[in-house]
C-alpha cells in the first residue's frame, strides 16, 4: 500500500469509562486483514502523539495499526482514581480482551513507546499464543537512576503553567493527573523494585528492542536486558527518547525489516 491509510474512529466502553480507538486501515473491518499491529502508548502519551508514525507503519508493513489513548489519557474517559502500582501488567488484562473481542483479534502484534514498551511486553507474555511478535521502543526494563533524573527534570518542568497548558492540548482537564500519574509512580519507593524480568521470561515470540544512543530516560543497558536471549536490540546514534518522532524513517523501516518473515 502506498496512498494514505484511512482513519476510524470509535469508542470502547471498558466498565470504568470508555477509551478512544483509531483503527489505521483501508477498511473499517479488520476480519480479513493480516494481524494487526496494537501500539501502546507512553505516560504522557495519546493517539495524536503518534503523529505520522501509524499512518507510516500501516503503509510500510502492509498491517493495520490499532491506537487507543488509555483510561485517563487523550480523549478516553478519567482514569477511577490514582493509577495502580501494577498498571504496566494490567494493561495487557485490562484492555486487550476488549480490543480482542471488538476487532475479533486472534492474533496481534505488540508495539510500544517508552513505558508502553513495557506493556507490550506484559502482553505479550500474557498472550503467548496469539502475539506474533513484540517491538520496543525507548523502553524501560528496570528503574535506573538515569530514568529518575530524567523524571525529576520533567516534574519541575511541567510546574510552570505553559508546560502544563502544552500537554492539555492532547489530554484536556486530565493533564495534571496525567502528568502525576507518570512521576509520583515511578518516584515513589514503592515502585523502586519494578522490572520487566518475569514478564520477558514468559515472552514466547520475537522481539525487537529499539533504544536511541542519546534516551535521556535509558541507557542501552535496557534494549540489552529486553533482548537478551530472546531478540535484537538496536540503538540508534544521536537518537533521543522518541525514535519513532526523531527518526521515524529508519524507525518504520526497522521494523518492518523485522515484521517481513511473520507468517500471520
Amino acid at each position: 500500500m502506498t496512498d494514505q491509510v484511512p482513519a476510524h474512529d470509535m469508542r470502547i466502553e471498558t466498565g470504568r469509562g470508555a477509551i478512544f480507538v483509531r483503527v489505521f486501515w483501508r477498511e473499517t473491518s479488520l476480519e480479513t486483514a493480516p494481524a494487526p499491529i496494537v501500539l501502546f502508548h507512553d505516560s504522557l502519551g495519546a493517539v495524536d502523539l503518534w503523529r505520522s508514525f501509524p499512518q507510516a507503519l500501516a503503509a510500510t508493513t502492509g498491517r493495520p495499526m490499532i491506537a487507543y489513548d488509555r483510561l485517563g489519557f487523550g480523549r478516553s474517559d478519567a482514569f477511577p482514581g490514582a493509577l495502580p502500582a501494577d498498571f504496566i501488567a494490567a494493561e495487557g488484562h485490562d484492555t486487550l480482551p476488549l480490543l480482542q473481542k471488538a476487532f475479533g483479534l486472534t492474533r496481534f502484534i505488540a508495539c510500544g513507546h517508552s513505558v508502553g514498551g513495557g506493556m507490550a511486553v506484559e502482553t505479550a507474555g500474557q498472550y503467548r499464543e496469539s502475539c506474533l511478535a513484540v517491538v520496543t521502543m525507548g523502553a524501560q526494563a528496570f528503574i535506573e537512576e538515569r530514568t529518575l533524573d530524567g523524571i525529576r527534570v520533567a516534574r519541575s518542568a511541567f510546574q510552570q503553567p505553559e508546560e502544563l497548558a502544552r500537554l492539555a492540548r492532547y489530554h484536556g482537564d486530565k493533564a495534571r493527573w496525567v502528568v502525576d500519574a507518570w512521576t509520583e509512580t515511578w518516584l515513589s519507593p514503592d515502585f523502586a523494585g519494578w522490572t520487566l524480568d518475569a514478564a520477558l521470561a514468559q515472552v514466547a515470540c520475537p522481539l525487537l528492542a529499539i533504544h536511541g544512543d542519546a534516551d535521556e530516560f535509558g541507557s542501552d543497558a535496557h534494549p540489552g536486558r529486553i533482548a537478551e536471549g530472546r531478540g535484537r536490540a538496536v540503538l540508534l546514534p544521536g537518537i533521543g527518547h522518541n525514535p519513532h518522532r526523531e527518526a521515524e524513517a529508519p524507525t518504520v523501516a526497522l521494523i518492518a525489516d523485522f515484521l517481513a518473515g511473520l507468517d500471520g
